[in-house]
């Protein structure tokens, strides 16, 4: 009777590996709870506008003024004035709190600031909070985002560290960890407690089809109706093929458009700075003409517009301009509350159940996983095109093979 085998002793160097790959799995886990957390920030342009009554601009005291005065010197883009009360009850909330206390100032504590702040204004309203929602955290921690990068314009705008040994601080603190996990835990929380946050739907490929024909080619369309679905239908087809805001695709002029005479092919649109890029060059992007798709073709939507605005038109100053109810083309410029609107009932017409999930951030969540879904671009390939940083991809396209594209 042969002796048992005798089955070899592991070393022992297998059980810190074992533990390495723990440790090396629980922070991959980690990780992407983070990522997840940052992608609700996508969100702030729909919750935006509702949150901003959750600070009254009603305070006039001198250090009030003094916050607001220190915030309207230091953001200068489009969407410094939807920020500021944000920013100034900020400031405002800790020099009351500790008068000495610098707003320009960043330590190893300014990450625990901007933690008090929000629970401050989303801590319930039962432990003497304000019981705000969620959309509040969200909105509070892109406005400060935008204040420290303002304060360290040139920080990374990726990360937070701390020097062990000299405390020297690096990056956002909006970033940090300790705020991460804080949003995170205040998700959790609120949804505990029955709030539900929503976040806009993607308009894909065939929702862009549904709304070319019906802005301008359903039955019944009178004159004006066609004449306005076309100036409609162009900023939609502009925000989605460029993945734009839909604030950015009003903000484009006739002087952005540069099409050579008697070019087919092609034209150029001149973005100007973006809002990730504040202090960056302009971005420019070539849109070519599409045989295969006409519906979906930036050129014929272009001549269309033309056409529409007629030789007679000065060709300056906005793209995109109000029509009467006579259908005629005015001087004014269409407003993002008229295109939001506009989105609305033109999806309840075409019999969208679910109507409410869609917004004006749809097109630029549309455009994009049209980009990578039907086009087959990379996500580096999108980042770029859309004005991400590699980082802001990563959160942005973490999840663009689900079955429900929504981000």
């Amino acid at each position: 009777m042969s002796e048992p085998t005798m089955q070899p002793v592991p070393p022992l160097h297998n059980v810190n590996e074992e533990a390495v790959i723990e440790k090396q799995v629980s922070d991959e886990m980690l990780h992407l709870e983070l990522e997840e957390a940052s992608e609700a920030e996508a969100k702030l342009d729909i919750l935006l506008t509702e949150c901003l009554e959750d600070f009254p601009d009603d305070d006039q005291s001198e250090i009030a003024q003094y916050a607001a005065n220190i915030a309207r010197n230091s953001i200068t883009d489009q969407t410094r004035t939807k920020h500021l009360r944000i920013i100034k009850a900020y400031i405002t909330f800790h020099m009351r709190r500790t008068p000495d206390w610098d707003p320009k100032a960043v330590t190893r504590n300014t990450p625990y600031d901007v933690r008090l702040f929000i629970t401050q204004k989303c801590g319930p309203k039962a432990d003497g909070y304000e019981g705000r929602k969620f959309s509040t955290a969200i909105s509070t921690r892109a406005a400060l985002t935008l204040w420290y990068r303002s304060v360290r314009p040139s920080e990374s705008v990726a990360e937070w560290r701390v020097h062990d040994t000299t405390g020297q601080c690096a990056g956002l603190p909006t970033r940090s960890r300790a705020v991460s996990e804080f949003m995170i835990g205040l998700e959790k929380t609120k949804a505990r407690q029955g709030e539900v946050s929503q976040s806009a739907r993607a308009l894909l490929l065939d929702d862009v089809y549904r709304l070319h024909d019906y802005c301008m080619m359903r039955h019944g369309l009178n004159d004006a109706d066609r004449r306005r679905g076309i100036v409609r239908y162009t900023v939609f087809l502009f925000a989605w093929l460029l993945v734009l805001r839909v604030e950015e695709a009003l903000s484009l002029t006739f002087e952005s458009i540069d099409a050579l005479p008697n070019e087919r092919a092609y034209f150029d649109v001149d973005l100007g700075t973006r809002k990730n890029a504040q202090t960056g060059v302009s971005q420019r992007m070539r849109l070519c003409a599409n045989d295969e798709d006409p519906r979906i073709c930036p050129k014929r939507a272009l001549i269309r517009l033309a056409a529409l605005y007629g030789e007679n038109h000065d060709c300056t100053g906005p793209l995109f301009l109000m029509i009467n109810k006579n259908g005629a083309v005015t001087t004014q410029p269409l407003s993002s509350t008229t295109i939001s609107r506009a989105l609305a009932r033109d999806l309840q017409g075409l019999g969208y159940k679910s109507w409410a999930l869609y917004g004006t951030h749809s097109f630029r969540r549309g455009g994009c996983q049209h980009r990578l879904r039907d086009q087959g671009w990379s996500p580096g390939m999108v980042a770029a095109w859309g004005g991400w940083s590699q980082v802001e991809a990563v959160t942005m396209f973490s999840g663009y093979t689900r079955d429900q594209w929504v981000y």
